[in-house]
């Protein structure tokens, strides 16, 4: 007999909260670096110039770019479960490679299978919470998946940044990686299930369980050009992520240049995340009231007002805190929003591909933003860096401003009996 599948928080709350907890681990992994390894780069390496020492964002960025796009193909065909599996197999010889690392290049493969495991787990995590929830409080389910993945990477900032005060930085890295990744695989080969029969569920409530999904070439063009909506959020998502790798790669080595203290740059790696994690529980849901469309716009310039506040603040503590917080709040309004807008354009059995399209948009910002950063900063300056990122990010939320976003469609009671809301969020 096997079990009733039904769709919603409530239902399926103890996958769910599992799921969330999974999703902290996979932040974690990612997290243990953001202090620390930009900074390791120039003192264990001796690498002089702002991209090389980026490079290991831009490898991290194209890897998780292109295993998000084959990601959410693969979905559909060998299983939700499978890849989340697959995904913390992968993160096994990251610790191996960081600690024992005889050059820069093997630090850059570490962040290559890194990306590859972002990809894979974080990826999955998404679809599968999106595929519990249902198409009620979506928001409220991606803020929750997303907060605690950024929890996660603020925790581990903070404590790998503190801890590497003391210790080896490199050591502190490999320990804490090795013990995320192992706990990560066992708790998702024995305790989670696969989604695919919810999925099934949510199709048939649509009615159009019988259409075939989405060619891939197809789905490409819709998410990334033709579907207004869905280009909108693309390149909102990738001009975040420019943000991102710029906080990640460049703000650490901004700060060390002005005199910061290796705790000092950790709170400020910390902050970022912390502030970004937190806010998250609440814009997910305030999307699903508000619409989608206010938060990105407004995300989006709240970003570009934080970096400019980093570039005017010259690396002093003070300001530099306050930016981190700034950058957190205007990415906590867009993060989980763009998620929910993706999924509210597509149907059930096209949303892990259209999701990993969007995925692949989102996290090639990483490769742009490390050349960007890292060439501007060796050309001009980090503030001039900064200040590239800045406009950019400005004018992305005002492309979204512009987008006629998609009208809300009625309500209507499918046969199963179900309530189910056709609606899109403006």
């Amino acid at each position: 007999m096997t079990d009733r599948v039904e769709l919603g928080l409530r239902a399926n709350a103890r996958q769910f909260g599992l799921l969330v907890g999974l999703n902290a681990l996979v932040g974690a992994m990612v997290g243990l670096e953001r202090s620390v390894l930009p900074l390791v780069g120039k003192t264990d390496f001796g690498l002089q110039t702002h991209f090389a020492i980026l490079a290991f964002v831009l490898a991290f960025g194209a890897a998780k770019a292109l295993t998000n796009l084959a990601a959410g193909e693969l979905a559909e065909r060998v299983g939700r479960k499978r890849l989340l599996v697959a995904g913390w197999i992968v993160a096994l010889p990251v610790p191996l490679l960081i600690g024992f690392a005889s050059s820069w290049w093997w630090i850059i493969a570490a962040n290559v299978l890194l990306g590859v495991n972002q990809g894979l787990a974080w990826s999955m995590t998404v679809v599968m919470k999106i595929d519990l929830v249902g198409p009620h409080r979506r928001g409220l389910a991606l803020g929750l998946n997303e907060a605690a993945g950024y929890l996660g990477v603020a925790a581990a900032a903070f404590a790998s940044g503190v801890l590497a005060a003391t210790y080896a930085p490199r050591t502190v890295i490999a320990i804490g990686a090795a013990v995320v990744a192992a706990a990560g695989l066992v708790i998702t080969l024995f305790r989670v299930r696969d989604t695919g029969p919810h999925v099934a569920h949510e199709q048939r409530m649509h009615g159009d369980s019988g259409r075939a999904r989405l060619r891939f070439r197809t789905a490409f063009t819709r998410a990334s050009v033709s579907d207004p909506v869905l280009r909108a959020c693309s390149q909102a998502g990738l001009v975040n992520n420019l943000n991102d790798a710029l906080a990640w790669g460049l703000a650490p080595l901004f700060l060390a240049a002005h005199g910061a203290t290796v705790e000092q740059i950790a709170a400020v790696a910390a902050t970022y995340p912390v502030v970004w994690g937190a806010g998250q529980l609440v814009t997910g849901w305030l999307s699903d009231f508000v619409g989608r469309k206010p938060l990105i716009v407004a995300g989006m310039l709240v970003q570009a007002l934080a970096l400019v506040l980093l570039m005017l603040g010259g690396g002093g503590f003070a300001l530099s805190l306050g930016a981190a917080a700034l950058l957190g709040l205007g990415t906590a309004m867009v993060y989980p929003t763009l998620l929910a807008a993706v999924s509210d354009a597509s149907r059930p059995q096209d949303r892990a591909p259209v999701i990993g399209i969007y995925r692949f948009w989102r996290d090639f910002g990483f490769v742009l933003g490390a050349v960007i950063a890292g060439f501007g900063a060796d050309a001009a300056s980090p503030s001039a860096a900064i200040a590239i990122v800045a406009g950019l990010t400005a004018a992305s939320g005002l492309v979204v401003a512009a987008t006629r976003w998609q009208a809300p469609r009625p309500e209507r009671r499918p046969h199963e009996g179900h309530r189910l809301s056709l609606r899109t969020p403006a």
